[in-house]
C-alpha cells in the first residue's frame, strides 16, 4: 500500500513536510500546494521555495503545477527538469472560482476538447513524467466515464483521483462507486482520494476495496500526523510525540517567518489538530480567534489537556 500526502495550500509547505518526514512514517510521496507560472514565465521566490532540492531530505516530493496553457505547464516542467526532478503533477482537480475562471484546475474540465489540446501538447512535448490530480466531473460524476477514455490515450504516470465534482466543491459526499466502477478500464496507475479521514475509515475503506493500493490523503493527515504509519500497521498517535510535533512546527515558523504571519500559519494547522481531541469545541473557537502569539499558545495548551479520540483524524463538522 502506497499512502500519498495530499498538497493543502497555507498548510503542507516546504517546513512542514520536512517536519512531518522526520517525524512520521508511511508517506511514499509528498506533494507541493501548486505552483502558476506567472504569463512572464516566472515563479516567485515562495514556489522556487518550495521546490529547492535543498529542502528534501529523506523523502519524495513531486511538484504540483497548475496552468491554463500548455506552454507555460511545459516552461514549469523545464525548470523543474533542470532541478532534478523525474515526475511532477498537473493540477485539474482545484475548485476555487478564482483559478476557474481562469481556465486552471478543475477549469480545464469544463471544455472536453480544450483539455484534449492541452493534454496532446504536454504529453508530446513534457521532458519527465506527468502524473494527473483531477476530480470526477465539472458537474456530474456522469462525466468521468468520458474523461477516463480521453485520459487512457496519453501517457499519464499517476491518475489521482478526487471522487467529488467541482461543482461540489469539498463539501456532500464523495462517489467513490463512480470511481471503482471503471477501476479495471483505467490503464494507468489509480490513486484514490477522499474523504479518508481517520485510521478506521482509511482501514475500513482499504478492506472493503482491496483492488486499491495506492491513496493520497490530505486533511485526515493534516489532522493526525500519525495516520498513514497507523493504517500501514504501526502505532497510533501518541499525545507525547503529537505536541513535540506541533511544537516543532511552531518554533519553525516563528523562526522562518514575522510573527503575524507564523500565528496565521499556525492557527491554520492547529484548527486541524485540533480534530484529534475530545470536546475541543471551545478551545478550538479560541485557537481561531487568537490574535496574539500569547493567545494561541494558551489555547493549545488547554487542547492538549484533553484526551486524544480514540480514531484521531480530520472532522468536517469543525
Amino acid at each position: 500500500m502506497q499512502i500519498y500526502f495530499a498538497p493543502l495550500q497555507g498548510i503542507t509547505d516546504a517546513p512542514f513536510r520536512r517536519i512531518h518526514a522526520a517525524r512520521f512514517s508511511g508517506i511514499s510521496k509528498y506533494f507541493t500546494p501548486f505552483i502558476s507560472p506567472t504569463q512572464n514565465y516566472n515563479l516567485t521566490n515562495q514556489e522556487l521555495n518550495e521546490v529547492d532540492p535543498g529542502n528534501i531530505s529523506g523523502f519524495t516530493l513531486v511538484p504540483q503545477v497548475i496552468a491554463s496553457k500548455p506552454e507555460l505547464f511545459l516552461w514549469a516542467v523545464r525548470q523543474l527538469a533542470d532541478l532534478g526532478y523525474t515526475e511532477v503533477n498537473l493540477n485539474m482537480g482545484c475548485p476555487s472560482g478564482t483559478v476557474t475562471a481562469k481556465g486552471k484546475g478543475a477549469g480545464l474540465l469544463m471544455s472536453h476538447t480544450g483539455l484534449e489540446l492541452f493534454l496532446d501538447e504536454i504529453y508530446s512535448h513534457s521532458p519527465i513524467a506527468v502524473s494527473i490530480k483531477t476530480r470526477i466531473g465539472w458537474q456530474s460524476p456522469d462525466e468521468y466515464e468520458r474523461l477516463l477514455t480521453l485520459l487512457n490515450s496519453y501517457p499519464v504516470s499517476e491518475l489521482i483521483i478526487h471522487a467529488r465534482t467541482r461543482s461540489q466543491f469539498y463539501a456532500g459526499s464523495t462517489s467513490p462507486e463512480t470511481v471503482l466502477s471503471l477501476l479495471d478500464q483505467c490503464r494507468m496507475p489509480l490513486v484514490y482520494n477522499g474523504d479518508l479521514f481517520t485510521p478506521g475509515t482509511c482501514s475500513s475503506f482499504l478492506s472493503a476495496n482491496p483492488q486499491l493500493n495506492r491513496v493520497m490523503i490530505g486533511r485526515g493527515l493534516a489532522a493526525n500526523p500519525a495516520l498513514a504509519r497507523t493504517v500501514l500497521g504501526g502505532p497510533p498517535l501518541e499525545i507525547s510525540e503529537f505536541r513535540a510535533y506541533h511544537d516543532a512546527l511552531y518554533e519553525t515558523y516563528l523562526r522562518r517567518f514575522p510573527k503575524n504571519a507564523a500565528l496565521g500559519r499556525m492557527r491554520e494547522v492547529g484548527k486541524h489538530l485540533a480534530c484529534c481531541f475530545e470536546d475541543a469545541g471551545k478551545v478550538l473557537k479560541k485557537l481561531r480567534k487568537a490574535a496574539s502569539l500569547q493567545a494561541y499558545e494558551a489555547s493549545v495548551d488547554a487542547l492538549f489537556e484533553h484526551p486524544l479520540l480514540a480514531d484521531p483524524g480530520f472532522n468536517p463538522a469543525y
